[in-house]
């Protein structure tokens, strides 16, 4: 699949949460992380979610949020990865920051340069990359009619 968004991970549904409105889309992605989507339950519907389907989790890099220096603090985001600083590509107005999470999963994120400078991050710096549940996009691969 090609995408513009810099994150697209594997995984596997691991259990659904069904609301009235939203339903929860728990996945174990191939590295055994955890991540979680919020969409419709009418998309839910609409794509025939089931545990135990093969999906895509699809992130946007803007919508990875990187902390530094907050262990002491606990974030109402359900998606909060421990991370390593693999890489930075500067343009002249934003950054794209590659990581590595601590069970191997590659993720980016994306900052303007004024936020890359005040974090002072470089290679090998620890980062929380944490990512809103409604900001993740499942795909699955359509079934047959």
């Amino acid at each position: 699949m090609l995408t513009s968004a810099r994150n697209c991970f594997e995984g596997r549904i691991t259990q659904i949460d069904k609301g009235g409105v939203n339903d929860e889309i728990w996945v174990t992605l191939l590295t055994g992380e955890k991540m979680v989507s919020i969409i419709t339950h009418e998309s839910s519907e609409r794509l025939g979610l089931k545990e135990g389907d093969d999906c895509l989790m699809i992130v946007k890099a803007t919508h990875v949020v990187l902390f530094q220096d907050r262990d002491d603090y606990v974030f109402s985001c359900r998606n909060v990865y421990n991370a390593t600083v693999t890489e930075l590509h500067y343009g002249k107005v934003a950054t794209e920051v590659d990581l590595v999470t601590e069970k191997g999963m590659n993720m980016t994120a994306g900052a303007t340069i004024r936020a890359a400078n005040g974090l002072k991050l470089s290679h090998g710096a620890k980062v929380k990359a944490i990512i809103k549940a409604h900001h993740v996009i499942v795909a699955v691969k359509k079934k047959a009619d």
